[in-house]
């Protein structure tokens, strides 16, 4: 595999250091709404993007989950980062959960937002064709995200939400994850790691629900824990930002690496 290191912008000077990696619609801007309100004392954010997206657009590659998280472990050897945490939306929650099978003792604490499990996803074939098709097709971009916020927010941020996804995604690369993240089960991998593991999910979002991850997410992992945002779809960096940077760091600070932390328990 050739060396490639992922395009990413970097907020905070904390301690803990923390990948922000993005779902199947977007990029590193899918973060933007969260960026004036992180505790950027306590932890560093990397925001990357994966490739075929944004400043990763025309970049080479397989456009999988495995792929990618080997890109993070290259970032983070770049970064002089020896243990962090992930923080991953939709597919990047796939990602996240990929690098317990590369580099589990580096990672501090995994989260996963609305996250996909590492089982995949799997579509019925009308389905499947709306996903696949989005590819190429905006109006069923704009179903989705319609149909994963419970049919509840503007039409002007719907149109919003597809103009940047068609603008920062390459079509073949976004037809191409689609295979990754949906299609592959990677679960029997990763089920039974300690690492403490935080999925987010939003109750309007009716394809990755809390039963979803009480299914998967909470049957793996041991040191598991559930949060769902009541007024949330599957975007809730959009749609709830406060909650979820609260939920997210306060589940990050808990960490016993973190100085000032009291807690006894030292596995991380």
């Amino acid at each position: 595999m050739t060396s490639f290191t992922l395009p990413h912008e970097l907020h905070g000077d904390g301690t803990h250091k923390v990948f922000a990696v993005h779902g199947w619609f977007a990029d590193r801007s899918a973060y933007a709404p969260l960026l004036p309100d992180l505790d950027r004392t306590a932890f560093t954010y990397a925001l990357v993007d994966l490739r075929g997206y944004g400043g990763a657009k025309d970049a080479v590659g397989s456009c999988t989950t495995a792929e990618a998280a080997l890109d993070l472990v290259e970032l983070a050897d770049r970064l002089g980062w020896e243990r962090f945490s992930v923080v991953g939306h939709s597919m990047g929650g796939a990602v996240g959960q990929r690098l317990l099978t590369v580099a589990p003792h580096r990672l501090r604490r995994l989260v996963g937002v609305s996250p996909v499990p590492a089982s995949g996803l799997a579509l019925p074939p009308e389905q499947w064709k709306l996903f696949a098709d989005a590819a190429h097709k905006p109006e069923n971009r704009r179903g989705i995200i319609d149909i994963t916020t419970g049919g509840r927010r503007p039409a002007a941020w719907l149109d919003r939400m597809v103009a940047r996804s068609l603008a920062v995604s390459d079509q073949k690369a976004f037809r191409a994850w689609l295979d990754s993240w949906a299609a592959e089960d990677f679960h029997t991998q990763v089920e039974g790691s300690p690492v403490p593991a935080l999925a987010v999910a939003g109750a309007l979002d009716p394809a990755l629900s809390a039963d979803l991850l009480r299914q998967t997410w909470m049957t793996w992992y041991p040191r598991a824990e559930l949060h769902e945002l009541p007024s949330a779809g599957h975007y809730p960096m959009d749609e709830t930002p406060l909650e979820l940077i609260r939920v997210v760091e306060d589940f990050l600070r808990a960490d016993p690496e973190l100085p000032g932390h009291d807690e006894e328990d030292g596995q991380a």
